[in-house]
């Protein structure tokens, strides 16, 4: 195949490769499954910017943020006898939890205790449907997790959606760290790719056209959006992991960050000096805010959130 030639101010030497990101959205906001399918079409069209080994079915990763798809929940959960409450007013946790039944059962106990620890209302949790004889690399089945969603309700605490939307935060990020602190057997295989009033991320060690065929929710035409938020994994400086594939609960990256062990470590030094008139006692339950053996986007969206939660406008805390 031949090659560009520099022209102008383009020079191929300057090319690098790198994730796929996509973004579509209706600019006026309405919902619709044409959104949804107009995202993963996108995502389709960036395979070609995600890694792939040996193994033709082994990729990197890849996944899609959406709105919540109301309608589809709504009618699900009311099969199982829970009426969820308007639109607003409750978030979805997308959970993935071990396969093993001990640790998974623990898992979820320990998050439902800490819903109710912060003041707020277990509704149920759903099973998510995936394509389970989808072909799929041995090496990905072995790491595929159970994936489960918790729905929850406000508590009379919470009167505003920003006040839902941070206390789904501090629910995500405790529970998180009492799941580590048990120790279970597999407990480092619980995970959580969003947890939102607002939103919901489907991803997974998944090639960019598995990811549409491999969650059923996705081509159902009840799922809607007016928004869809895309991307395709490129690994550079970790392991292809199901929770390390993006999109994340507030962004989707595309690069590399090279300086993110001194990020790391400038934020680990501040922790003592941070405060937060918004957050108030809940800050010291998000500590640690960056595990070890992350990678950079994950930590990055780590800091992002944690900005945004304490009020900071998302234009002022990409600037600082």
């Amino acid at each position: 195949m031949a090659q560009p030639h520099a022209q102008g101010l383009y020079n191929p030497s300057n090319e690098h490769d790198a994730c796929g990101v996509g973004f579509v959205a209706h600019v006026k906001g309405r919902k619709s499954h044409d959104i949804v399918q107009q995202g993963l079409s996108i995502l389709r069209n960036l395979d070609h910017r995600g890694a792939v080994g040996a193994d033709p079915l082994m990729g990197d990763g890849a996944g899609i943020l959406i709105q919540i798809p109301d309608l589809l929940y709504r009618e699900d959960m009311a099969q199982q006898g829970v009426q969820l409450p308007p639109p607003g007013e409750y978030g979805v946790g997308m959970i993935f939890l071990p396969k093993e039944h001990a640790s998974r059962q623990a898992c979820e106990q320990e998050l439902e205790r800490t819903v109710r620890a912060e003041g707020q209302v277990v509704l149920g949790w759903r099973d998510v449907r995936v394509d389970a004889d989808m072909p799929m690399s041995p090496t990905v089945k072995a790491t595929e997790p159970v994936v489960r969603q918790i729905f929850i309700g406000r508590g009379p605490d919470v009167m505003v959606p920003d006040a839902l939307e941070r206390k789904l935060y501090v629910i995500r990020k405790t529970s998180s760290h009492a799941i580590r602190a048990l120790s279970l057997k597999h407990g480092r295989e619980y995970f959580v790719p969003s947890m939102s009033s607002r939103t919901v991320v489907y991803k997974g060690l998944l090639l960019a056209g598995q990811v549409g065929q491999y969650y059923l929710d996705l081509a159902d035409p009840r799922t809607v959006s007016a928004l869809a938020m895309v991307h395709q994994r490129f690994s550079t400086n970790t392991f292809p992991a199901w929770e390390l594939a993006h999109p994340y609960r507030m962004i989707a990256h595309n690069g590399e960050i090279n300086t993110v062990k001194g990020n790391v470590n400038w934020i680990n030094a501040r922790t003592g000096a941070i405060s937060s008139p918004v957050l108030g006692d809940d800050l010291a339950k998000l500590w640690p805010l960056i595990y070890p053996g992350q990678s950079d986007t994950a930590s990055f969206d780590n800091c992002l959130e944690l900005l945004t939660m304490a009020g900071y406008p998302l234009s002022h805390a990409m600037m600082m």
